[in-house]
């Protein structure tokens, strides 16, 4: 069994369910458990640990290898330590089958953390301290649901040259993804009783219009935008809700529309679109944004000198872009350059029998230990 492995074993046996899932207090609830295993794990390798508070009871976790003297690059490795709920008690026992190790977060994102890890702390053993250079790392938390963790570590000032933002990309190095962006429009009418529909206005029946508007028409417009690595911008209507019971005529509705967001475009500038489509088709509906933070598209430039070295760590010779939302977007937005790179499938990630290829995370801790070792000692 190889250390990453192992580590990753470790992990999967502890359980880092995002709060916003379980109550108040819950025994699965919450990353501090992990925090400190890997808090104590980092310093038996001799690396510095820290902490970042982020809202009661949870904190972002620091493990650094800092070089002697003055620091003149960052480099930190930022995969999240939540993960969503267990369907069952089997989710936290890990099991091998067939070159895959099964377990809830074995690939979103524990598998990330173990590759992370697992190198850093290689790299702390083997010999003298980086040139210059500080290798970090951070446990980020509340990935799953609002991005707490990353929205406090992009404010608080924290600078790096390159952040490698730990989720299930299938070994490659991605240097784009999507935005995301949830809006509410509200319908709304007159109540009247069931008996007498005549009397009321239906907000449900002004809703269906602006459904139809929205999967057809703004979809078909969407369709003609395009990014070369990212495809076009999608919209999809997820939610419903509309009227108190049968025979009440509804006096609002609500839909609640899930947008990706391609770089370049922005929350305000979706908006207006919304509302320029809908004055158009002469549609009423009141917009609001239904997500407290936005959540930005990431475009990185390939040509900075760190992501080429990564790229050539991982043999990668075209670029990647992915569909989904991650911390980097955040990260990016707050002046630090990031990518999303990790062992695992996104088609795995919130599965019943979620799982990771065990020669992937071995081959992802040994791409990031050639990486690192060839920025910390660039002459070695």
């Amino acid at each position: 069994m190889t250390s990453a492995e192992k580590l990753l074993r470790e992990l999967i046996a502890l359980p880092s369910v995002n709060n916003a899932f379980l109550p108040a207090g819950h025994p699965r609830a919450g990353e501090r458990r992990v925090g400190e295993f890997l808090a104590a794990f980092g310093r038996r390798a001799g690396l510095d640990v820290g902490w970042q508070p982020v809202s009661p009871g949870r904190s972002n976790l620091f493990l650094r290898l800092s070089p002697k003297g003055r620091v003149r690059k960052k480099i930190l490795l930022a995969p999240h330590l939540d993960t969503v709920e267990v369907a069952s008690e089997e989710q936290l026992v890990p099991r091998r089958r067939g070159g895959r190790l099964y377990g809830r977060g074995a690939c979103d994102t524990k598998g990330s953390v173990a590759a992370m890890v697992t190198a850093l702390c290689e790299l702390a053993s083997a010999g003298p301290r980086p040139q210059g250079i500080e290798l970090g790392f951070v446990g980020l938390i509340d990935e799953e649901t609002a991005q707490t963790g990353s929205r406090r570590l992009a404010d608080s000032g924290f600078k790096a040259d390159l952040a490698i933002v730990g989720e299930p990309t299938r070994l490659k190095v991605v240097t784009s993804h999507k935005g995301n962006l949830w809006i509410t429009l509200q319908t709304r009418g007159k109540a009247a009783h069931g008996a007498r529909p005549e009397l009321g206005k239906n907000a449900i029946r002004g809703m269906a219009p602006v459904v139809e508007l929205i999967e057809k028409r703004y979809g078909a417009l969407l369709r003609r935008r395009s990014h070369p690595l990212l495809g076009h911008p999608t919209v999809n209507v997820g939610t419903i809700c509309g009227g108190l019971q049968a025979n009440i005529v509804p006096a609002q509705c609500s839909i609640t529309i899930d947008r990706r967001t391609l770089p370049g475009e922005t929350d305000a500038g979706v908006e207006r679109e919304l509302r320029g489509l809908l004055r158009e088709a002469g549609l009423e509906a009141f917009l609001s944004n239904a997500k407290a933070a936005p959540c930005i598209p990431l475009e990185t430039d390939p040509d900075l000198p760190l992501v080429r070295q990564l790229l050539q760590s991982a043999h990668q010779k075209s670029l990647a872009g992915v569909d989904y939302f991650s911390d980097a977007g955040v990260l990016a937005q707050g002046g630090i350059p990031s990518v999303v790179f990790g062992p695992g499938d996104i088609a795995q990630a919130h599965t019943a029998d979620e799982w990771i290829s065990v020669a992937e995370l071995d081959r992802a801790r040994a791409i990031l230990s050639d990486f690192l070792r060839r920025a910390a000692w660039p002459t070695g």
